[in-house]
């Protein structure tokens, strides 16, 4: 398979390079371009084929918003990941409605980067913990039920697999709910695998979603 390529924009040259040296090592990605202005970006994403864009973002205005929807229309094979280190709903929201397609929060490491990039390559798009709960509480004010078609679907999980969801909707981690159903961390990802082939979702976000529409987790 073809390497993922990558483009890093942070008008902070030290972050930037920061992240260049946790990636470089990678046999499977490789950093295509990295830049820290405005200019420089626009010019290569013209001239540059790359598969994800990691924009560092340290400063939300309406510049930079409508520098992402161009980015987003412009570019729309480009899936673009943002770190930052605020956390503010609002910016979040607004980012992400501007075609953000991965979101890592400031409690994010390497190997949630490394994650994501894999997951927006494929796709998918990916959200750290912090991120993910966040907009399910958004979604959570504005939900609306589907339940002829959440029944059929909960009919295809079997209890076990309905018991991970519960757990999972709960915020507990894989290895404690490993540890509270007595099995292995490899077999709860490989519940999660299956419940979402089954329930044909992408995302954590619809899995917790799925969930709350079909009364599987509460709301406290």
């Amino acid at each position: 398979m073809d390497k993922i390529t990558i483009g890093i924009y942070d008008e902070h040259r030290l972050t930037q390079e920061g992240i260049q040296l946790l990636l470089q090592n990678s046999r499977e990605i490789e950093v295509v371009f990295n830049v820290f202005s405005k200019e420089e970006l626009n010019n290569s994403l013209s001239t540059k084929k790359i598969n994800i864009l990691i924009i560092n973002v340290h400063k939300v205005n309406t510049s930079f918003l409508n520098q992402m929807m161009q980015i987003t229309i412009n570019y729309p094979s480009v899936k673009t990941l943002i770190t930052s280190v605020h956390d503010d709903e609002e910016m979040i929201l607004k980012v992400i409605k501007c075609g953000a397609k991965g979101f890592l929060a400031k409690e994010s490491g390497f190997s949630e980067l490394s994650q994501a990039i894999f997951m927006l390559r494929n796709g998918h798009e990916y959200y750290s913990d912090s991120i993910t709960h966040l907009l399910l509480k958004k979604y959570i004010s504005k939900i609306q039920s589907d339940t002829t078609e959440g029944y059929s679907k909960i009919n295809s999980l079997s209890s076990r697999e309905i018991e991970i969801v519960r757990l999972w909707g709960d915020s507990l981690t894989n290895k404690e709910i490993a540890d509270r159903l007595f099995i292995s961390v490899r077999t709860v990802e490989s519940h999660k695998n299956h419940i979402m082939q089954k329930l044909n979702l992408k995302t954590a976000v619809d899995l917790v979603k799925f969930a709350i529409r079909n009364n599987i987790i509460e709301i406290g």
